[in-house]
């Protein structure tokens, strides 16, 4: 299999604000044809990385190169990138053609080009019988797809995306992840994307950055990130989690011997790094926990009382109490319809589904 090339290096990169730090060294490799999102929360430094790529700020140190070419001073215009905004930023005098044909005219292509790749641009968001409108008789989902087609017109190097579905209601975000998806799929772009959004970061990403702090915490596919958390931060940020204080009492067959503080004892499957000192927080998530019989030939078993059952369509959450702890556990409905509040059931886990997590947030096993 061929190795894809580096379409973006950043080293080092360090970006503030007066005594803020919204960047701190980070160090990020983008691929040929690659989607990778950025994800974190308000002030985590996403947005300001982003930027940065783009030309739109300049960051106090470190160096960002771009199909192997220096590109930390290289002005905005000159960095070879598509831009799509929240706000779609687009112009209101122009028509939705015209919209599109901007960059094309920045490059100084052809009427003749210019006006076959709009047409390919407008066919490919499926917005062909738009052209001649203004932006503002368009939806806020036709304006967005507007941007996009604008955006990769010229087919630019990158494409980067400042959360552009945040304006948009869930059933249209929904829709327009699928479709820049499927869009990223057909056109093999490379896209740098930032959202706070867990669910829109899962969903259409090759691989998750999230940020914490102006720092990288971890990076990954989607399913290292949401199973093999590294942290606290990691296991917390990303969905629900159960975050047990914890004690490692010993190690056999390869497992780490854990003691959940008023819980009981588990075997968890030790993954390097291992952390530091024994005083630890044991991590699963809600739906690697299996119930009654379904528990029974699991490595893990232990014993509660269903305090709460709460139903959401398709899945219930049980909220178990065992010994001191509150556990949760996401299940089927149709699975969970037998459990009744008050109920003492058995609960149990794989030994390679739970983690152990360092309480300084650095390390994982």
């Amino acid at each position: 299999m061929t190795e894809r090339k580096t379409k973006l290096t950043i080293r080092g990169l360090t970006k503030r604000y007066g005594a803020a730090t919204a960047l701190d060294h980070v160090d990020l490799d983008l691929t040929d044809g690659e989607f990778l999102t950025m994800l974190g929360p308000s002030g985590s430094g996403k947005t300001t990385l982003l930027w940065s790529v783009a030309g739109l700020n300049h960051p106090d140190g470190g160096k960002i190169w771009i199909d192997g070419r220096d590109a930390t001073s290289v002005p905005a215009s000159g960095r070879d990138i598509g831009m799509v905004f929240q706000n779609y930023a687009l112009f209101p005098h122009l028509s939705v053609s015209e919209n599109i044909s901007f960059p094309l005219e920045m490059r100084k292509v052809s009427p003749r080009d210019r006006s076959l790749a709009i047409t390919r641009a407008l066919e490919m968001v499926k917005l062909e019988h738009v052209g001649d409108r203004f932006c503002d008789q368009l939806s806020g989902g036709q304006q967005q797809r507007i941007a996009l087609a604008r955006a990769f017109v010229a087919n630019p190097s990158i494409i980067l995306m400042d959360e552009p579905l945040g304006a948009l209601d869930k059933k249209l975000r929904d829709h327009l992840q699928l479709e820049i998806k499927r869009l990223h799929e057909r056109l093999g772009m490379t896209v740098l994307y930032v959202t706070h959004d867990q669910e829109e970061a899962m969903v259409m990403s090759d691989r998750i950055c999230l940020m914490n702090q102006g720092r990288i915490e971890q990076i990954g596919t989607p399913d290292e990130l949401y199973f093999q958390p590294k942290s606290l931060f990691a296991a917390d940020f990303l969905g629900e989690a159960n975050l047990i204080p914890s004690r490692i009492t010993g190690e056999e067959a390869g497992c780490l011997i854990v003691e959940l503080l008023g819980m009981g004892t588990v075997r968890t499957r030790s993954t390097p790094p291992r952390p530091n000192g024994p005083n630890v927080v044991h991590f699963t998530r809600p739906e690697s926990i299996a119930i009654q019989a379904d528990a029974e030939n699991k490595a893990n078993r232990l014993y509660g009382h269903v305090s709460e059952v709460v139903v959401s369509g398709a899945i219930t959450k049980l909220f178990v109490h065992v010994g001191d702890a509150l556990m949760k556990i996401s299940l089927l409905t149709s699975v969970s319809q037998r459990v009744r509040e008050g109920e003492r059931i058995t609960i149990g886990w794989d030994d390679d589904v739970g983690r152990v997590l360092s309480r300084s947030q650095k390390e994982a096993a």
